[in-house]
């Protein structure tokens, strides 16, 4: 197991127990704003902690392509669609759908990278997609509600942001080490949202009960978390890394039945089970 599936864990343990929280805190807090607040104070932690080690310091050239790629699609365009959708979609699917990169990071790492996938790779992402169907339960959402139907197609727009995101940071790997650049592309994201949470929530903002919670994402998820799943998704194949993000939404299902007190199906078993086969076998073929 090389050392991208080390960071797995910590990416599933701050990520997947992230979209429960967040759900909780946008009772006091508009989505967009939260978006903000998230990027702005993981901007300034990153600076800090960079500062303190002599490390920071303006991109490179070969830098700037991850940088506007991380900052712009992963950290401004999927957590401007991520966040929206968390208000008008249950935070379990949030989680599942927006991490589900399989059905665009594949096919893109096989038509921009020449990735080959073997035999062993497909089978490992047709188990980790049948876990995620039977995860979000699509035959349980009333598909005739407008706001259920545009919250999937934002999470869905989310995670081909994240996707393309990875492979620019693959195609074009920078130049410095990404713990360095973690301020600039989070400092993207926050210019990214500013102006739509200005135009979007003009009366919105963060209340005094989300702000615990407002930290913790934006002083410790954003900035660790960001940094181990850029790491994974750079060097990891495609379709590994495409099926390794997959225990981030069965996490993520666990912590919000967890949170509300409910009983765990047989869903939640069969896959659950069905995403850890899919990352085993992703795991061996790496």
């Amino acid at each position: 197991m090389g050392p991208a599936f080390r960071l797995l864990p910590l990416a599933v343990l701050l990520f997947g127990g992230a979209w429960p929280v967040t759900k909780a805190a946008l009772t006091h807090a508009t989505p967009m704003w939260f978006a903000v607040g998230r990027a702005g104070l993981a901007a300034v932690v990153a600076a800090a902690l960079l500062a303190v080690l002599r490390r920071l310091h303006l991109p490179r050239a070969a830098d700037w392509p991850s940088v506007l790629a991380l900052g712009l699609l992963q950290l401004g365009g999927f957590f401007a669609l991520a966040h929206a959708a968390v208000a008008l979609v249950p935070a379990g699917r949030t989680a599942i759908i927006s991490a589900v990169t399989t059905y665009w990071l594949i096919p893109l790492s096989i038509l921009v990278l020449g990735e080959k996938v073997s035999a062993l790779r497909w089978v490992a992402a047709a188990f980790g997609l049948a876990g995620v169907v039977v995860l979000a339960g699509p035959w349980s959402v009333d598909w005739t509600r407008a706001d259920m139907v545009l919250g999937h197609l934002m999470l869905i727009g989310a995670a081909g942001l994240w996707s393309v995101a990875i492979v620019v940071t693959r195609a074009l790997p920078p130049k410095s080490p990404m713990l360095e650049l973690l301020p600039w592309c989070f400092g993207f994201g926050y210019l990214f949202l500013l102006p739509i949470a200005m135009f979007l929530e003009p009366d919105g903002g963060i209340q005094g009960p989300s702000w615990p919670i407002m930290l913790y994402i934006g002083l410790i998820v954003a900035p660790i978390g960001t940094w181990c799943v850029i790491e994974i998704g750079r060097r990891l194949p495609g379709a590994v890394a495409s099926v390794a993000f997959l225990l981030v939404p069965a996490f993520g299902v666990l912590v919000s039945l967890l949170w509300l007190g409910e009983a765990i199906g047989l869903d939640m078993i069969l896959g659950g089970g069905l995403i850890v086969a899919s990352v085993a076998l992703a795991a061996r073929s790496s």
